[in-house]
């Protein structure tokens, strides 16, 4: 099992969007803060992100910014945010424009976030004079291409353009803070391989000693190595992937609480319901319900 694909899975609530637009100075727009991630590429010219409370972060031309807690911000063509307006997709393009940019969002759960990717910084910035990940530079190129053209097809392809571009974006921080945590973590191949399992069975009786003899090490080394790298025990760890998995399972399946309850390794719905509830606060049917009159309020939004 691929960790990492499922923690975005985990999270993900619904499809991304995005938008092109090209400007001219003097321009500043404001983001309000977003119940999921925001992401920016400064396709050409230069600019300035710049949050409520930081230092702004000079962008050239080919740099990309991700805001995995979608943090407010400006981005603007100076390190001042003074005269921002909202920022709306409806903006007139100016086609003399000299910076072009592209901005685009993920619906995302952040009670569901993953350890891993809680580690993230506010601001992910990944310059392209320092870029080394040519997938991501490829993925960026193909839906400016996308953006430009109405082909048939379109919608399709920018939707998976932008869920490679958000995987793309995550492994390059990973990629490039790997010397402790969680980056070091997935990297590491006996803490690796315990993921893999339990990700992969996370109905499966599993003690710390099958765990280690899984992978071929000592109970004592996995759980030392386990806990020094992700902060928290194997299985304090599973528990916590059981409880997300059946609060994804809750979210997008009508499955009765006995077949999610045996999904994520518990015997009883009782059992279940009282870990669930111990975890989240609610109970499995309460947070089932809470989640249909979200997508119910998102659904009567939409024009």
């Amino acid at each position: 099992m691929d960790v990492l694909s499922d923690a975005i899975a985990a999270m993900r609530t619904g499809r991304p969007s995005s938008s092109r637009l090209r400007v001219n100075s003097p321009w500043c727009y404001r983001f309000d803060r977003y119940d999921g991630a925001g992401f920016h590429v400064l396709l050409h010219g230069t600019g300035w992100l710049v949050l409520d409370d930081g230092e702004p972060t000079y962008l050239a031309s080919g740099d990309i910014v991700l805001l995995p807690r979608g943090t407010a911000h400006v981005l603007s063509d100076t390190p001042r945010a003074d005269n921002s307006v909202p920022f709306d997709s409806r903006v007139s393009d100016d086609p003399l424009g000299d910076t072009e940019f592209l901005c685009g969002k993920y619906r995302l759960d952040h009670t569901r976030m993953h350890p891993a990717l809680a580690e993230l910084p506010d601001v992910v910035h990944v310059p392209a004079r320092a870029r080394r990940h040519g997938q991501l530079s490829s993925a960026i190129e193909l839906l400016t291409i996308e953006l430009a053209e109405a082909r048939p097809g379109r919608e399709a392809v920018i939707t998976g353009l932008l869920d490679l571009l958000l995987t793309y974006l995550i492994r390059a921080w990973l990629d490039d803070n790997d010397h402790d945590g969680w980056p070091r973590a997935l990297r590491n191949r006996y803490v690796a391989a315990a993921l893999a399992a339990l990700h992969d069975k996370p109905d499966a009786p599993w003690r710390v000693e099958d765990l280690a003899a899984h992978v071929g090490v000592s109970r004592a080394t996995l759980a030392r190595k386990f806990t020094a790298l992700t902060g928290q025990s194997p299985m304090a760890y599973l528990t916590w992937w059981r409880m997300t998995t059946a609060a994804g399972l809750l979210r997008t399946t009508d499955r009765p609480l006995a077949a999610v309850a045996r999904q994520v390794g518990y015997s009883s719905p009782f059992a279940f319901s009282h870990a669930f509830k111990r975890h989240f606060g609610v109970t499995p049917g309460r947070y089932r319900a809470q989640g249909d009159t979200t997508r119910q309020k998102e659904a009567d939004s939409v024009p």
